[in-house]
């Protein structure tokens, strides 16, 4: 999150936390929509902090900016897209599509898969937490259509894997078998499908993706469809 708050002028302001356009703004400031403290705020020109003003008697949500942990449903995409609805976005607060820099997917799940995903408008946790470089481990159950074959588990942690269309390897995953068609998969890099790739190379279609883990945040007991806010060192614990 930001370390350093700033002031923004007050139309910047209800623009950034998606409120209305800065050029909507003055009516806000007309009607006395806009407070800090007691004082309405009729300047859109005047500079102010978000944590120090209230709109419609509220106050900013996530003025440092926002992160949050999400648990997605099935049949969702992560997408911005309206072409690719029904998007996450339809059941998240409408006012997080609204916001400058626009609230983004930490990576992505796919549209029939469930589990724990991060928001945020914070452009450099997302690149920090997608760069290949930093390793950030993701772990998933899974479910697949055929029984799992014997020494899988060495061959994904071998680092010699190679998918279709590409050639340079996966990286070691974790994996450990759950039973026959079920197992759990901790991979540190987030190629394009890589999950399913994996196991369909192995003649093991995947049924049923969930995520249950990024960094070292758990999704825990998060209802399905539901989010919580959380912080940096939730992912990354400070040492």
């Amino acid at each position: 999150m930001s370390s350093k708050p700033q002031r923004l002028r007050v139309d910047q302001l209800l623009s950034r936390f998606g409120y209305c356009s800065r050029s909507e703004a003055r009516a806000w400031l007309r009607r006395g929509r806009v407070l800090r403290g007691e004082e309405i705020l009729d300047d859109p020109s005047e500079r102010v902090l978000a944590s120090e003003v209230l709109v419609d008697d509220q106050p900013v949500e996530f003025p440092d900016g926002l992160l949050v942990a999400f648990h997605k449903p099935a049949g969702y995409t992560c997408s911005h897209d309206p072409n690719d609805r029904p998007t996450i976005f339809e059941i998240l607060p409408p006012r997080w599509t609204a916001r400058n820099p626009v609230v983004s997917p930490v990576g992505r799940l796919d549209k029939d898969a469930t589990g724990l995903l991060l928001l945020t408008d914070q452009g450099d946790l997302i690149h920090e937490w997608t760069s290949p470089r930093h390793h950030v481990p993701k772990l998933y159950e899974v479910t697949v259509d055929a029984d799992l074959p014997k020494g899988l588990e060495a061959l994904f942690a071998s680092g010699t894997l190679v998918l279709e269309g590409e050639t340079k390897p996966c990286l070691p995953a974790r994996l450990e078998i759950l039973g026959l068609r079920n197992a759990r998969i901790e991979l540190t890099e987030g190629r394009y499908h890589q999950v399913k790739r994996m196991f369909a190379s192995q003649g093991c279609p995947v049924l049923g993706l969930h995520r249950t883990r990024i960094g070292a945040l758990k999704l825990g007991d998060l209802a399905e469809g539901q989010w919580k806010p959380v912080s940096p060192d939730a992912i990354h614990p400070a040492s």
